[in-house]
Parts: structure tokens; sequence; C-alpha cells
């Protein structure tokens, strides 16, 4: 528009970008001129009100600031209409419900479901419902005494429950149901209803599991696939691919034609420039042929074709499998990508387990014996690693611990019951259905969840012996358990003895 600017930054302004900075010197302003930016912001403010034409004030950016949904489900507003006005429901015709219908669509104009059911409408009540976070953040409060028909939580209830402990959620969460389940809380407390101001004492937010993506390469303006390791001699289209037809990083051709019409006549030239064309004349003879697809860690999602379906997991692998696979996967607020493959790591620990009581030949294989002090040593660097870990959420390195455990218990060639039964109440949360089966299987009657947390022992943890290396003339001879108390005239004795020594 032609439009002069004045030059307020002097040479702070190159007179191409904006200065992002508040510290350069003002000119061409007046009363302000010599002051740095950043000191007159102040200023000018008092100015403003001094002349009276301002008004000092804080905006705050509201998040979601529309309180009313035009949809059916949700909480309906008590408030009729009456000549355009609002009028707040008496406190005698609450609690206001919805209203059974058999279905529900949009109302005339915009408006709710709610506009198109006569009766609703003939009491002019408000057709629109209330958000979601309206009741999901504080029905927390509500589960401290959910049979309380006179309010919605009794103070003295709450002041004994006292606050969530603790909060587990996507990083999503931290700006939209905790914002209202702080406001929400707040605003009890301002009203004295309740006697705590924030709603929960811990947040954790759990990382993302990320898909591992596959990517086919379609050169450009032909329905003709190029291998990755062909691709940069091509102009190609990078497309998304099923991952569930993919081996590794290998694409199931013949599966490939048959996902979507557009890719019936797709050709595919492989990695060593041979043409694969599925279904034609001789095609069993390509079946070494091989396409390899691109990969990249992206976010899971359908319009990526890399989600996985946990019921085929589980179908598969069983439950517990798929419960520990996804916490071995890392750190539990870290965001991890999926990796099918990594699982049998798991399952296999879950069947090494499994031999520790059974055997296919032998059967059950549990006894009653006395539990050496070896066994009782790695049973209760068990129970001290796994309540340690757990309190930190470090839930990956407790099912790295619970290998350890199996694996030395395993080499120790121990079945006995008591080891094996502290150690299936430890697996619980972890593995509850292996671990109720083994529970009940090993004789007891009850659940393994009323069973009582092993307590950690330490003095199973002190050593008593050590293996120490024995040396002639400089060279390294054998090495010799000798135990911690033995004074320096017994180790001796026993070192001289022995026959390694003597030759």
């Amino acid at each position: 528009f032609n439009i002069h600017i004045t030059n307020i930054l002097g040479d702070a302004f190159n007179g191409e970008e904006a200065n992002p900075t508040k510290d350069a010197v003002l000119t061409n302003s007046g009363f302000l001129d010599g002051m740095v930016m950043r000191d007159a912001v102040d200023v000018v403010i008092n100015k403003l009100e001094e002349l009276g034409i301002g008004k000092r004030k804080v905006n705050f950016r509201m998040r979601d600031a529309a309180f009313s949904r035009q949809r059916y489900w949700g909480e309906p507003f008590p408030v009729k209409w009456i000549e355009g006005i609002a009028y707040p429901l008496d406190e005698s015709e609450l609690p206001l419900e919805l209203p059974y219908v058999e279905s529900y669509g949009p109302g005339p104009e915009g408006e709710g479901p709610l506009a198109n059911i006569p009766e609703w409408t003939a009491q002019d009540l408000e057709t629109n419902t209330m958000p979601g976070y309206a009741g999901s953040s504080w029905y927390f409060l509500r589960y401290m005494d959910p049979h309380n028909n006179e309010t919605f939580c009794d103070k003295s209830i709450s002041s004994y429950w006292n606050q969530v402990d603790l909060y587990v959620g996507g990083t999503e969460h931290a700006v939209g149901h905790l914002l209202y389940s702080r406001m929400w809380t707040k605003a009890l407390y301002d009203l004295g209803l309740i006697t705590f101001d924030e709603p929960f004492k811990k947040l954790l937010n759990q990382g993302m599991i990320q898909g591992s993506s596959r990517f086919v390469f379609r050169i450009h303006g032909t329905n003709q696939f190029v291998s990755a390791g062909n691709k940069d001699l091509y102009e190609t289209d990078q497309l998304h691919v099923d991952v569930n037809l993919v081996n590794g990083f290998e694409l199931d051709m013949d599966s490939f034609v048959k996902w979507k019409p557009e890719y019936s006549d797709a050709t595919f030239i492989c990695e060593d420039d041979q043409i694969y064309k599925p279904g034609s004349k001789g095609a069993d003879e390509w079946k070494l042929e091989r396409y390899i697809c691109g990969a990249e860690v992206e976010k899971m999602s359908k319009s990526k074709f890399n989600t996985v379906n946990p019921d085929q997991i589980v179908e598969r692998y069983g439950a517990d499998t798929f419960r520990m696979y996804e916490m071995f996967l890392g750190p539990v607020e870290m965001s991890k990508p999926w990796d099918t493959k990594g699982i049998e790591g798991v399952h296999r620990f879950l069947k090494k387990l499994w031999r520790l009581f059974f055997d296919e030949a032998k059967g059950k294989l549990v006894t009653e014996e006395k539990a050496t002090p070896e066994e009782l040593k790695v049973l209760h660097r068990t129970i001290k690693k796994i309540e340690e870990d757990t309190e930190r959420f470090s839930f990956n390195t407790c099912v790295s611990a619970f290998m350890v455990c199996v694996n030395e218990l395993t080499d120790l060639k121990c079945h006995k019951r008591e080891i094996l039964e502290p150690l299936l109440i430890l697996l619980t949360p972890y593995a509850p259905h292996i671990s109720e089966e083994l529970w009940q299987q090993v004789g007891n009657t009850t659940s393994v969840l009323d069973a009582s947390f092993p307590k950690f022992e330490s003095s199973y943890l002190v050593e008593s012996t050590k293996e120490y290396p024995v040396s002639i003339n400089g060279k390294l001879r054998t090495t010799m358990v000798l135990d911690l108390a033995a004074t320096q005239e017994q180790v001796q004795e026993v070192v001289l003895q022995h026959e390694v020594v003597q030759k």
C-alpha cells in the first residue's frame, strides 16, 4: 500500500527482517528516544493509564474455550430459553437427564440432535450438550463416594482419600484432560467442596509406541516398482505399503498386487535387476527374486499402513508375551518403535519359566526341598531389583531382571517351591495369566493376587566366599573359591595343598 513505516530501531533494523530481541535502543519515538525497548514497555503502559486512554491487563490464551457441543451425548445444560434469555433451572428440577431416543441425527440449522425431540424443545431447553471434559475431568472424585445420592462426594471422604497418587497418560493429556482436571479441582476447592486444589500428586507421561513403516518405490508415471537398492537409478514416488505384506524388509509381491486394485497389473524390478510380474507364465521360476522395501520409524497410524493388530499378536504369542514385550521395548517415558520380530525373545523367556515347573516327559518338577544359599541369593537379588525398579516405573529393566533370574535358576536346576512361588508373586503384575496358572498348578487354592508380596532379606546377599586368582612366578595357574572369614594362615595352608600349586 506504499505506507511509510518509520524506523524506530535505528541500526538494529536491517530493512528486511524484524528484530526478534527487545534490546534495541529506540529512536524516532518521542519521549521514549534513547530507551531500551524492553524497558519502554512499562513506560508506555503507565503513560496510557496516566492519560486515561488505556488500562494495564493480562490476556490469557484459553484453549478450547467453547463449552457447548452440537451432539446428543454429553451432559445437558440445565438451562431454559425464554424470549432469547437463558434461565437456569431450579435446583428442584435437577438432575436434568438426556431423553432416551432410538436414533439421533443433526438438528435443523446446525443445532444438536436434541433439537429433533419435541418433548425437549417444548420445554424450551438448551439443545446443545456439554463437552467431554465437563464430566470426564473430575469423575475420579466420584470413585471415592460412588453411592452418595446427596452430593457428588462427601467432603470428609474426599479428605480421607485425597488426591490421585499417579496419573499415567500421553503428552497430549498434559494440555487437554489435565488442564480441565485442574480447572474443576480448583473451582471445587474455591467453593469449599473439597480440601485440595490439585487433582494429581504425580504425572507420568508414557511414550508413544511408534510404527516401523515400509515403503515401495514406484517409477514415476508407471505402475512399475523398483527395489530399494536400485531406486536411485529412476525418478520414483515413495509409497507406504502395509507392513503385513512385508517380511522384515522383503515385500511379498504376489500379495501386494492383490492388496489394491490399482496395483493388480504391477511389475517389479528386483534387487538383481530381474523383472518380476506376479501371476505371469513361469512365475514360479522367480521365487528367489527379492524386492526390498524402504523403512522409516514414524507415528503408528492407519494412514501409514504400519499398525499392528494386538489381537493377532495375542492369538499367536499370548497376552502375557504381548504385555511384557511392550514393557521390554524401553523406558516407559520414551517413544519406542514396534518390532514384532523382537517379541520372540520374551516368548522364549516365558516358555523357559514354564520349564522350571514342568517337563514335557516328567511332568511336574516342583519339589519341597530346602533352598540352597545360592538359590536364595538369586531370589532375593531379584526381589530387591523388581521392588526398586517398579517403584521407579523402570519396567523394561524389571523384565530384564526376570530373564536373568530364570536363566540363573535354570543353571542351578532349581525346581523348589520355596523359590518358585515367590518368583510367581513378583511376576504377577507383569505376566498375570501364566503366573496365576502356575500358582494353581503347584497346588494353591487361592489366587496369586491375594498372596503377600515377598519380603527382601538382605542377609542372603552377603557374600561369604570369593573367587581368587592363584599365580606362581607371575603367571596365573588357577583360581580358588575361599571363605571370606579365613585367616591368612588358613588361606596359605589351603593354597599350598592345592594340586596345581604342589606341581
